[in-house]
């Protein structure tokens, strides 16, 4: 996951009086993959992360820092704490398509631009400038 800051998460669930064990509990997931993402050793998934911030008393923001002139649409799908199946359902298009856009691997049609742009509750100017910014990136740079 693009801009994650694991010692952020990990100095606010410590702030909130969480222990690692705690705050695994209330997400439904192991203490084990708390203690890996704090320490970098994993990245998580979207609606784990959402789960974690929203039970600590922060925003996915707080962690997931990318700045928005170098943002991808993924980055704005993650901010939002969605998965690109929700983001679909959310949109009216596939799973597929949502990756697609998000690695630049397609064009960019008007209809999905809207569609998506109002899914994330985004400028579609914005939403098109991120599909430009991922489209153009450095070979083997992730999306």
């Amino acid at each position: 996951m693009r801009g994650f800051q694991p010692e952020k998460l990990e100095k606010a669930r410590i702030e909130a009086g969480f222990t690692q064990a705690e705050l695994g509990r209330v997400v439904r997931i192991k203490a084990e993959t708390v203690r890996r993402w704090e320490q970098g050793g994993s990245s998580p998934q979207v609606d784990l992360l959402a789960r974690a911030t929203a039970a600590i008393g922060i925003t996915i923001a707080d962690v997931v820092q990318v700045p928005e002139g170098e943002r991808y649409p993924g980055d704005w799908r993650v901010l939002k704490g969605l998965t690109q199946p929700l983001l679909g359902a959310a949109a009216g298009v596939t799973t597929q398509v949502v990756g697609s856009v998000e690695r630049g691997e397609i064009s960019l049609s008007d209809n999905v631009a809207r569609k998506l742009s109002a899914a994330l509750d985004i400028p579609e100017s914005e939403l098109r400038a991120s599909y430009e910014r991922v489209r153009n990136r450095p070979p083997g740079a992730p999306a």
